[in-house]
């Protein structure tokens, strides 16, 4: 069988399916086989204060949805809302790749593939940003 492997380093802690487990004093490996877990490892989790550029926002809602809070209808349709406005912004076609991704992982409301997906933009944001304030 296979299933999402996630690597836990110790004492850290992942949210699944709206519980919080902390791993222990070592390294360890655990498989979850349950297709389309809500999971979200805590130490990659957005603080709503630092939601405050177009990706970091995006991933906050995808990360809304793997933590179970909030009313589900109305933020997978902010997060197609915000990954459309940031397909009009991002032209490349890493850019471009990466948002289509997103796009289909939202149409099969697969929240944490959006995180992941939208996650890898991250860094050329910060780039995007660094620039502007030259």
């Amino acid at each position: 069988m296979s299933g999402l492997v996630l690597k836990l380093g110790p004492k850290e802690r992942v949210l699944i399916n709206g519980a919080v487990i902390e791993n222990g004093d070592r390294r360890s490996r655990v498989t979850v086989l349950t297709a389309k877990a809500n999971i979200l490892r805590l130490k990659d989790a957005i603080h709503p204060n630092d939601a405050n550029t177009p990706v970091r926002r995006a991933c906050y809602l995808a990360q809304l949805l793997l933590s179970g809070e909030g009313e589900t209808t109305s933020i997978w349709e902010r997060l197609f809302g915000q990954v459309h406005t940031l397909s009009g912004i991002l032209y490349d076609q890493k850019s471009n790749d990466l948002l289509s991704q997103a796009k289909c992982n939202i149409t099969d409301r697969n929240a944490y593939a959006c995180l992941k997906t939208l996650r890898q933009l991250l860094p050329l944001e910060t780039r995007l940003l660094a620039q502007k304030t030259e």
